[in-house]
């Protein structure tokens, strides 16, 4: 159930797309901090396509991997981790790469 055009799902429309209760998605929602939909001026959950992508991963680290929820809050933190150590590692390679370029034309 893939809307192109649309912007924010409802949790029942996300609850549906994963033939879950809202109340699952609610659940994980206080487990996993990093799932934190948006809340429109009523107080209802409005999801994004992030969002739904980001409960993709969950769904499958629990529900197909068989990892237990704390096993897949660490996972999915240390990749977060990973993932900024290497965004970091590859802006040192670049500026040494910037340094070591002017020093070759300056010769």
């Amino acid at each position: 159930m893939q809307n192109i055009g649309k912007l924010y799902f409802t949790i029942r429309e996300v609850a549906a797309q994963f033939k879950v209760n809202a109340s699952k998605l609610r659940f994980y929602e206080e487990h996993f901090p990093s799932l934190k939909p948006k809340k429109n001026k009523a107080g209802d959950r409005i999801y994004t396509q992030a969002d739904i992508d980001h409960i993709r991963k969950i769904f499958d680290l629990v529900q197909t991997k068989g990892l237990k929820l704390p096993a897949a809050r660490d996972y999915l933190h240390n990749k977060d981790g990973r993932n900024d150590t290497i965004r970091q590692s590859i802006e040192k390679l670049e500026k040494l790469k910037t340094f070591l370029v002017e020093l070759r034309d300056g010769l």
